[in-house]
């Protein structure tokens, strides 16, 4: 018997040209397995529920892991994963994870943990009062220092890291603005400048990537007067001066910074102090705040070298206002690091030409 095609009444041909093209089909029985909505959703419970395992595992409070996102929990689980790699269990951390929280109040920064390749590893939880962010909210940012930098700083910081890295044990430096929380951004003005000193440790011999950790302070840089409670005060002197910046009075923790006595300094100048590629910026600072160019604690700022009693240069941070009902200006100088005093040199305005 034929058999007639219904589309053109011709008898119908072994490879059915007649009929449409929608493309070649595998034969039913060699398809691969497609997935169905039930399938999808029972995948997606699995995952929900492997997450919630790996949640409930986190040494965190109850209250934290409900707020907790998945992305969240990924991150953390992450970082503790990268931190029993370094640390295994049963080994003692040289910093960080069994510090507690009265002993990190005391520091002047937060403690970071990096690997080799710049991974977080471990972050104190005291970061929360340098950046305004907690340990979860800052691995939001990503996973690596990197994530957490000023963009303009990375490459400076990863050839750092990598001089670290060649030489185990050697101490390095850098300054960079790190995320901050909007209320944080809003209060000041902008992110965080924070001072990164640390070293690469081998935690076994011989070093491998695997087995070296880099180990940092993180120190914010004080960005006023008002922020003491987040710097180190021990790092401050203060100094009282007539209108044409002759000593009245200055604090003794002179001594410690500078060298000098309090007896010693009065009756001087302060510019007998300067060096020279500073008196600049110093008289454009002391020509705003004598002719009244502003008011409050931090009304002129300059970053400036003075004198010590040993012939060294100190690099300071210096904030001037008019004080005592106008008949003097009082000053708060806050010591920096050669490191620091750049990264502020870099965004200082230069002094105005002499009218």
């Amino acid at each position: 018997m034929t058999i007639f095609c219904s589309h053109c009444h011709q008898p119908l041909q072994a490879e059915m040209s007649c009929l449409p093209r929608r493309g070649k089909q595998a034969p039913r029985a060699s398809r691969p397995f497609r997935s169905t909505k039930s399938a999808s959703k029972a995948r997606r419970d699995q995952i929900n529920a492997e997450l919630q395992a790996l949640r409930s595992l986190l040494p965190i409070s109850m209250r934290e892991k409900e707020r907790l996102s998945y992305l969240h929990t990924m991150a953390l689980v992450c970082l503790r994963l990268r931190g029993a790699q370094l640390f295994p269990p049963g080994s003692a951390p040289p910093a960080g994870p069994a510090l507690g929280t009265e002993l990190l109040s005391l520091l002047p920064g937060f403690l970071l943990v990096l690997s080799a390749s710049g991974k977080l590893v471990y972050v104190s939880e005291n970061v929360a009062q340098v950046l305004g962010l907690s340990v979860v909210e800052l691995l939001a940012q990503g996973d690596t220092v990197f994530d957490i930098l000023d963009g303009q700083a990375c490459e400076d910081v990863y050839k750092k890291l990598l001089l670290a890295q060649e030489e185990p044990g050697r101490e390095v430096t850098f300054v960079s603005e790190m995320c901050t929380s909007k209320a944080f951004r809003l209060k000041h003005g902008g992110n965080r400048v924070v001072t990164v000193c640390g070293r690469f440790v081998a935690l076994s011999w011989p070093p491998s990537p695997s087995t070296t950790a880099f180990l940092a302070l993180c120190s914010p840089v004080m960005q006023s007067p008002a922020d003491g409670e987040v710097g180190c005060k021990d790092d401050i002197f203060q100094s009282t001066h007539i209108l044409d910046m002759t000593f009245i009075d200055v604090t003794e923790s002179v001594t410690y910074h500078l060298g000098y006595r309090r007896e010693d300094l009065v009756g001087q100048s302060w510019y007998s102090l300067l060096h020279p590629e500073d008196v600049d910026v110093a008289a454009a600072q002391h020509r705003a705040v004598a002719l009244g160019g502003g008011a409050g604690p931090a009304s002129e700022t300059a970053v400036l070298r003075l004198l010590r009693r040993d012939r060294a240069w100190a690099w300071l941070r210096v904030w001037a206002r008019r004080d005592g009902g106008g008949r003097c200006i009082s000053c708060t100088c806050t010591c920096l690091r050669e490191e620091e005093a750049a990264h502020l040199r870099s965004r200082q305005p230069r002094a105005a030409a002499p009218a």
